[in-house]
């Protein structure tokens, strides 16, 4: 490679370090709150460089109830000075702090069981006013011999309480605590969303725990070097393939922040080194260098990737890209053209949940085939846990489900009794409005604020929206379905319980429920206060309300009490199509079903483009959007992201670029012109999915092979597409029927849509290759005594119908038939998949 750095070999690796453990962070932050806590201890402790003071002696901080604690201290076997001490408790301690800056805080709790008190059984929970951090933990369930947490919470207020509980009638612990202000602009309150690709908004409302913080090639960075006390560790653990990258380095004092960017960000340590692409054992040189890390699939991840090219001798000399899990997150990246020159750090946030159906979690970085310098980098690495809608780090339950902290004291009695005093009278007021305002509507129907108006005159409704019930439009149409009460969905979920979840994403949960008759429903739980959620919702209400067929969707009600959006759908045994073709352990679909299911999904998007007055345009249409019933229908479904398409005097719907990367129409991508053309190429990518049994995008795979749409197309312009296919199919198919297969899914992923077949043709051609399947099936069964078949006759095969307007037309009126079939459909939306799109 042609580099201008010092690769880290041992002798130069020993060198840095003995530099590194001299030299500091050149940053100059000082935090306004920094509070610094042994517990337990009665006096001063140095740890890494930096002095904490006893639990008891500092001055703001008040420890409430501590008559129900004890000081312990040993020094055996303790892994550093911060765990020789702990307070142990019995009951419900509270430590109060003192807020001098409001805004973003680290809260770092430490744990080591000290020996000789029992406290590896000792289970924990450990809240904030407004967070659970700890939830039952216990070091008898964990692998470790110390625990260290670090927490991310926006405080608002000019006092933070943290709340530690002795769970299953134990004993707790805790041996230090640090509770120190960052820069405001360390954490945005946006980042960017992947699967679909969009904004992710209120950051600021969440809390976010450290999982992972690595410093790519470079050694471990502790309070020492980093001004916001965080510890980066390397990361040759986490790499997937050790051999596929190389170390590289610069001296820290070369590296140039930006004026928009300050060394809290990330230490220069971090951007002085690197990971590089090295020799990897795989056949083509075009690999991705790939970390994997374990996650909890339950919830989304804040990921903040840090990048400056050390490497180039020249600008605009490296371009590669980034993805994370099966997205492409940045795309021809040119770090010297966004950052301005060469030695000048920035960084990318994003938003993600973990590998579909897995705890895993991948993040890689690959060259661009056509840059002359084939080259990938990346600096560093952090990966947040972010908060669930029960504003809890572990499990559903809130902080209200275990106590009720102290109330905070007031500034000023005065500023308060007239609080008070106006509140009333705004009460009173208020009541007043909605008597009469009840009056008014006393017989009208219910009214729902987050629901679109579906007929009549538009109205413009948001998350704070304070529009009363009586002003919507009426909504009691048997096309929204029926009023579920708050109540019915708690009975039907066993509030909420974990054990019926059945998949997470942006706009919140998805849970299995049953009805009293023993009707099984699936119940979607809108994320309170998520514009992205209300949106998707709206969206979906509106489209359902509008389409009935029986291979789409059916709405079967609602719930808009409390507060909440919840939609009810009737519950598709068979879940997503992708849980049939891989990363399970389900049986694998023979070839006709395989067809069978291609055909149902084919009618319904057909139906979507054609049926309706205006067509519309899916705009998600991939493996996780196709959900199963018990009888193996398939179904579209998740209609978020749905669009109404161009109208008879337009060729395109000019909008935002939204879906999932993988599946997304490339023309679309390039040229943000929206047609139906964009939901075929989707099905195309679909239909190799559905062959070759692998993701749409793995980053993890040789370059050729990442992208599985220009991967089959390689195979099947050479005509050898059964190579790559599932190989539980191998032998089973009948090649006429996988020849016309494959044609169909070339045209659907021709570069431009105009050169795509409609879904009418697309539907007719994959019926046609089930009937030659099912020809070549009954030629096959050689020992039939039917006088349908006679042994030695050959079956002529169906011969293709003429593709005229009039066929077209039978077509639609077979889905027409099927609309009226929609009464038996039994659907859900958005199941199985815990990455949520």
């Amino acid at each position: 490679m042609n580099l201008r750095m010092v690769h880290l070999i041992p002798l130069v690796l020993a060198l840095v370090v003995s530099s590194f453990l001299t030299q500091g962070s050149n940053a100059s932050f000082t935090p306004t709150d920094n509070y610094l806590l042994v517990c337990g201890s009665s006096q001063n402790v140095t740890y890494i460089g930096q002095t904490y003071v006893p639990d008891s002696l500092h001055s703001s901080v008040s420890l409430e109830s501590n008559e129900n604690s004890i000081a312990a201290t040993s020094n055996s076997s303790s892994p550093s000075s911060i765990y020789h001490s702990a307070r142990i408790f019995y009951r419900t301690i509270f430590y109060k702090f003192d807020i001098k800056q409001e805004g973003r805080h680290w809260v770092r709790l430490y744990f080591y069981p000290l020996p000789g008190h029992n406290l590896k059984s000792a289970s924990m929970t450990i809240v904030t006013e407004n967070f659970v951090l700890l939830n039952n933990f216990s070091f008898k369930s964990y692998n470790g011999s110390y625990l260290f947490k670090e927490y991310a919470i926006n405080v608002n207020s000019d006092s933070l309480t943290l709340a530690l509980i002795p769970s299953n009638n134990s004993v707790a612990f805790i041996n230090a605590i640090e509770v120190v202000s960052v820069p405001d602009e360390l954490i945005p309150d946006q980042a960017v969303a992947l699967s679909p690709l969009a904004p992710f908004n209120g950051l600021s409302e969440l809390a976010l725990e450290t999982v992972y913080r690595l410093n790519m090639g470079g050694p471990q960075l502790t309070a020492q070097n980093d001004t916001l006390g965080r510890k980066w560790e390397n990361d040759a653990k986490y790499l997937h393939i050790n051999s596929s990258a190389v170390n590289a380095s610069v001296s820290p004092s070369s590296i140039k922040y930006p004026a928009t960017m300050t060394p809290e960000i990330a230490p220069n340590w971090v951007y002085a080194t690197a990971e590089t692409m090295g020799e990897a054992n795989v056949p083509d040189v075009n690999f991705n260098i790939t970390w994997i890390f374990t996650v909890d699939p339950n919830f989304m991840y804040f990921i903040r990737v840090h990048f400056c090219d050390i490497v180039s001798e020249s600008l605009n000399a490296l371009l590669f890209n980034l993805y994370v899990n099966d997205d492409i997150a940045l795309l021809d990246i040119d770090l010297s053209n966004l950052a301005g020159n060469l030695d000048v750090p920035l960084y990318k946030d994003f938003v993600c949940n973990s590998s579909v159906n897995s705890s895993m979690l991948k993040v890689s970085v690959g060259p661009d085939t056509s840059a002359d310098y084939i080259n990938a980098i990346m600096n560093g690495l952090e990966i947040m846990k972010i908060s669930n809608e029960a504003r809890s780090f572990n499990g559903v339950q809130s902080v209200e489900t275990f106590l009720v902290l102290p109330h905070k004291k007031s500034k000023i009695g005065i500023i308060l009794g007239f609080a008070l005093g106006a509140s009333a009278a705004l009460a009173f007021i208020g009541l007043c409005c909605c008597f009469f305002i009840a009056r008014r509507s006393k017989n009208s129907n219910h009214r729902h604020s987050w629901l679109p108006p579906l007929y009549g005159n538009s109205l413009t409704l948001t998350k704070m929206s304070t529009i009363s019930r009586a002003s919507c439009i009426s909504l009691a149409s048997p096309n929204v379905g029926r009023f579920f009460s708050f109540q019915e969905i708690l009975d039907a979920t066993n509030k909420f319980d974990e054990s019926l979840l059945l998949g997470v994403g942006g706009f919140g949960r998805v849970y299995k429920g049953t009805l009293e008759d023993g009707t099984r429903l699936a119940i979607k739980r809108g994320k309170q206060g998520s514009e992205q959620g209300l949106a998707e919702f709206q969206t979906e209400i509106e489209m359902l309300s509008k389409l009935r067929h029986r291979h789409l969707v059916s709405l079967i009600g609602y719930c808009d009490e409390m507060s909440e959006m919840i939609l009810v759908y009737e519950y598709m045994a068979n879940g997503p199509l992708r849980s049939h073709l891989y990363g399970t352990d389900l049986p694998p679909l023979s070839w006709k079903r395989r067809l069978e299911i291609c055909i149902g999904a084919a009618k319904g998007l057909h139906y979507l483009h054609t049926g309706a007055a205006q067509s519309i345009i899916h705009r998600d249409v991939k493996t996780t959007n196709i959900l199963l019933d018990e009888n193996f229908v398939a179904k579209v479904a998740d209609f978020g992201l749905s669009k109404a398409g161009p109208a008879l005097d337009q060729t395109h719907v000019s909008t935002a670029v939204k879906g999932s990367f993988g599946y997304l129409d490339p023309e679309y991508f390039r040229r943000q012109q929206l047609t139906e053309k964009s939901d075929v190429y989707s099905f195309g990518v679909v239909l190799m999915e559905v062959l070759c049994t692998r993701p749409a995008l793995n980053p993890v795979l040789p370059r050729e092979q990442v992208n599985i749409a220009e991967w089959a197309m390689i195979w099947q312009k050479k005509g050898m597409l059964d190579r790559i296919m599932d190989t539980n199919l191998e032998g089973k198919v009948n090649p006429a029927s996988l020849k016309k297969f494959g044609e169909t899914a070339e045209k659907c992923l021709a570069e431009h849509g105009v050169d795509r077949p409609s879904m009418g043709d697309v539907l007719w051609n994959l019926e046609y290759a089930l009937q030659l399947e099912e020809a070549s099936s009954a030629l096959a069964e050689t020992n039939d005594n039917s006088t349908n078949h006679i042994p030695g006759i050959p079956l002529t095969p169906v011969e293709p119908f003429d593709k005229s307007v009039s066929k077209i037309e039978g077509i639609n009126s077979k889905t027409d038939d099927d609309a009226r079939n929609d009464a038996n459909s039994a659907v859900f939306s958005q199941l199985v998949n815990s990455r949520g799109r």
